[in-house]
């Protein structure tokens, strides 16, 4: 028996009949070519040997191992061993290799829709609020027309009072308006002297010689009313065509009139 460089115990002398290596070929390192040889070279002259052992397939010429490089001479490698027999190796590095496909990417989760909102609880009953009280009655407003008056002015004259003659009804006297407001509106014309300034100014032009510096006074009341009172006119005072008592308070209405002087008449007119 002789063993080869192997380790197998061979029955041939010249061949290994267990892996097909030459009995006089040195050991094989730990990359499988033998020692010495440079794989691909061919290393030692290769003979025609007969038969493999445990074969009769002849050599196939030409045929290359696939591990060592060295031409085949049966159906092991003389070299390496390789049993040209076996199903060819996957000799395709990994990083010739196809690449795996890639996971296909996990699918994102779809986003919710946004929670809707809570329904909008009602408030707590609460009482109603209470009522506004009533407004105030509005004030009514008082106003007083100053004209000419031609009626007045003749019965003037046909009475045949003082200086009458020399006293002529004016040609042109606009009308005036003038407000009732506050506590009292004095009547009369400015006197500088006496400190007198009324808010109803007879001064003119045309200018009644008749009105009295302070003629007459109008009195407002806190209900909105107002009256008429005669503080001690020289040529007295009249409303609706009567002469009023001095320093006596005389109640007034809407449409009254008033007149004083030689011509001047005034009207009084209330608006709501």
């Amino acid at each position: 028996m002789t063993t080869c460089p192997s380790g197998h115990e061979s029955a041939s002398d010249d061949y290994c009949d267990v892996c097909g290596i030459l009995i006089g070929a040195p050991p094989l390192t730990e990359t499988g070519a033998l020692s010495g040889i440079t794989p691909g070279t061919g290393g030692a002259p290769v003979t025609g040997a007969g038969p493999l052992a445990g074969t009769g397939a002849p050599p196939a010429a030409a045929e290359a191992c696939p591990r060592c490089g060295v031409p085949r001479a049966g159906q092991f490698c003389e070299t390496c061993g390789y049993d040209f027999t076996a199903p060819a190796p996957d000799l395709a590095s990994p990083a010739t290799s196809a690449p795996a496909p890639a996971a296909p990417p996990l699918s994102t989760p779809a986003t919710p829709p946004p929670a809707a909102p809570p329904p909008a609880t009602a408030p707590f009953a609460t009482s109603p609020p209470a009522a506004p009280p009533p407004a105030p009655p509005a004030t009514a407003a008082w106003t007083a027309v100053v004209t000419a008056d031609r009626a007045y002015y003749d019965s003037v004259q046909a009475a045949g009072g003082p200086d009458a003659d020399a006293i002529s009804f004016p040609a042109y006297c606009p009308e005036r308006r003038f407000r009732l407001s506050g506590a009292e509106v004095q009547v009369g014309r400015r006197s500088v002297s006496r400190g007198i300034d009324p808010e109803i100014d007879l001064t003119g032009p045309p200018t009644d010689p008749g009105v009295s510096r302070l003629h007459v006074v109008l009195v407002g009341a806190p209900d909105g009313t107002w009256s008429a009172v005669d503080p001690g006119s020289e040529n007295g005072t009249l409303v609706n065509g009567n002469e009023i008592p001095q320093r006596e308070s005389v109640p007034l209405h809407d449409g009254d009139r008033i007149h004083l002087g030689a011509w001047t008449a005034l009207t009084i007119t209330r608006e709501a």
